[in-house]
């Protein structure tokens, strides 16, 4: 039995180094070989060329150190999805941009907002001023006057109506040596409310209130904005939790391979013993354990790879101590599929999509312009209309002269009438000038600043004015172009929004199909994994019972550790296509209970 065995097994060997000859053969016929410089050289005969790590012998047949760089194994972080992306979105630069876009736009709005902030403008000084007299009613040289003035005026609008209003509150103390003064010294006081009411151009719009609507819709876009930044931030690390948690089962899988090809090793040896095996079957074991070793630390990159990606996106920054810890997942690999229809789907995507919204605001915007530029072409006609109450009061002027009450004048002038009236009787007489009384000051203005201030109170003095104010322009070229150019933009927007529903639509229909094709995947891969579970342990069975021989073990072997790392991935696309649906709908935020962390 051993000879016929032994000789099988060396008959399958050479079948088997045969077939590979072959593949090699058949792989090398596929790849077009370049023309060969005809020289005669023998291997043996090539100079210079290193051996490859000569006298290197594998002695320690343990798994060589398994941890990773900068990350302590003893201390483990458990990690729940939602944290992950909680931390992600508390840390990430990206989001913290956003955050500052929209508190930039927030003061935007603020300040496009100061131009209808009321206003209180006022002034007060003392002004001395001598100016020289050239009046001939005065034989003095020169006049000197002491003003003390203080000055007040509010000015509001109503921007629903582009109203504009003043009103103001005028206060003089005037002191001055001219003797045509009769009052020394002398107050003025005056209140005065003005009114200017557009009504056609800027009553509904004008540029202001442009501005303020632009900054009002550039904040709700920056909003946006920044939630769809938190969308592919949340999306992000959805992906990256779950390419971590199949990286670490799929090494816990490879790690179980290769304790599983060791058993094989140790079986294969005592079957040797017992001179069921030749040598050479404890060999090709061997070189199996060898391979799956290597498996270990393909997968151990990825495992590093996966846990940097995610440390990436959820850490504050190179010193955060997370960055020494071992990631633990703790979410169930088994994510609830979601329950829809296409339709369903669709209308869900288009009510939340970011870049719907954002695009709508754009849309406002561009209505907002289309109304501006519009009212631009119409004329630009104003009603004003305006109310003033003055009111004064002095002391009298002693030193006042009165041009007007000079009885020496007057009888100067009455003695020439005489002799007029003299000179030919035959003539009517000419009446004589009556002798005017000295003027004195009125009692109504006799008084301090109170008696001013009075008269401004009782309406004493009131002027009223009621008007209309026009700019007309021969060229509105310009307003019509920028109208043009919004209705354009009109157009351009809607044709967006066009492409952008339909985009959305294949980004639903993909995300969905995406969905039953890796459940269907799943499903597959489930049953290869039972399958090959069963085949293993059956030809472990059959070649303790002598009808099968080691590389058919190891061929299932090797088939069961594919079908688990596929089961795996199969699940891990599952779960990514799930959250790809999630983000094609608009959704991610409410999916992972993360909309109320985010208005922190």
């Amino acid at each position: 039995m051993f000879t016929q065995s032994y000789l099988s097994k060396l008959v399958l060997s050479g079948f088997v180094v045969a077939m590979s000859f072959a593949g090699a053969l058949s792989v090398s016929a596929q790849t077009p070989a370049p023309t060969p410089t005809p020289q005669d050289v023998q291997p043996e005969k090539l100079e210079g060329v290193p051996e490859v790590a000569p006298g290197f012998e594998a002695q320690d047949e343990r798994l060589p150190d398994l941890g990773r760089v900068g990350v302590d194994l003893m201390s483990q972080k458990s990690l729940a999805l939602q944290e992950a992306i909680i931390r992600a979105l508390e840390n990430n630069k990206d989001i913290e941009v956003s955050r500052k876009d929209v508190q930039i736009a927030e003061f935007d709005l603020k300040a496009s907002r100061g131009f209808f902030t009321p206003t209180l403008t006022g002034s007060a000084y003392f002004e001395r001023a001598k100016t020289p007299n050239v009046s001939v009613f005065s034989p003095q040289l020169s006049t000197t006057a002491d003003n003390y003035v203080a000055d007040i005026e509010y000015k509001g609008f109503i921007p629903s109506f582009g109203t504009v209003y003043t009103a103001g509150f005028k206060n003089r103390k005037q002191s001055s040596d001219n003797p045509l003064s009769i009052l020394r010294p002398q107050y003025d006081a005056s209140f005065q409310f003005r009114l200017v009411q557009p009504l056609f151009r800027g009553r509904k719009s004008d540029e202001p209130r442009r501005q303020i609507e632009i900054a009002k819709k550039n904040l709700s876009l920056t909003d946006k904005q920044f939630r769809q930044q938190a969308i592919d931030v949340t999306v992000a690390v959805q992906k990256a939790y779950w390419n971590l948690t199949f990286a670490l089962r799929n090494l816990q899988v490879q790690r179980d391979g290769v304790r599983d090809a060791k058993e094989q090793l140790a079986h294969s040896r005592r079957l040797v013993e017992e001179g069921v095996l030749a040598p050479i079957d404890a060999v090709a074991v061997q070189t199996q354990v060898a391979n799956l070793e290597q498996n270990v630390y393909s997968a151990l990159e990825q495992v590093n790879a996966a846990e940097n990606l995610l440390k990436n996106l959820i850490a504050e920054d190179s010193r955060d101590p997370l960055w020494n810890e071992s990631l633990v997942p703790t979410d169930r690999v088994d994510l609830k599929e979601p329950v829809t229809t296409l339709e369903e789907a669709l209308q869900t995507a288009l009510r939340n999509r970011i870049e719907i919204d954002i695009l709508d605001v754009a849309t406002e915007i561009n209505e907002y312009d289309k109304r501006f530029y519009k009212e631009q072409l119409e004329p630009e006609i104003s009603f004003t209309a305006s109310y003033t109450s003055s009111g004064i009061a002095g002391s009298p002027n002693p030193d006042a002269l009165s041009i007007f009450s000079n009885s020496a004048s007057t009888e100067r002038l009455n003695q020439v009438i005489n002799r007029v009236n003299t000179l030919d009787p035959n003539l009517p007489p000419i009446d004589q000038l009556p002798i005017p009384p000295a003027r004195n000051v009125p009692e109504s203005f006799i008084g301090g600043y109170n008696g001013a201030l009075g008269d401004v109170l009782n309406n004493r003095y009131p002027t009223f004015r009621v008007g209309l104010t026009w700019i007309w322009s021969p060229d509105d070229s310009a307003q019509r172009a920028l109208l043009g150019k919004s209705l354009v933009q009109s157009d351009k927007l809607r044709v967006q929004r066009e492409q952008l529903e339909q985009a959305i639509q294949v980004d639903v229909r993909n995300s969905l199909q995406a969905i039953r094709t890796a459940k269907a995947r799943l499903r597959s891969a489930a049953i290869s994994r039972e399958n090959s579970e069963r085949e293993y342990e059956s030809e472990r069975r059959k070649l303790d019972a002598g009808l099968s021989d080691i590389y058919k073990v190891l061929e299932r072997q090797t088939a069961l550790m594919n079908a688990r790392s596929a089961e795996l991935l199969a699940q891990t696309e599952l779960n990514k296509a799930i959250t790809d649906f999630q983000r094609a709908t608009g959704r991610s935020l409410e999916e992972n209970d993360v909309e109320t962390r985010l208005k922190k």
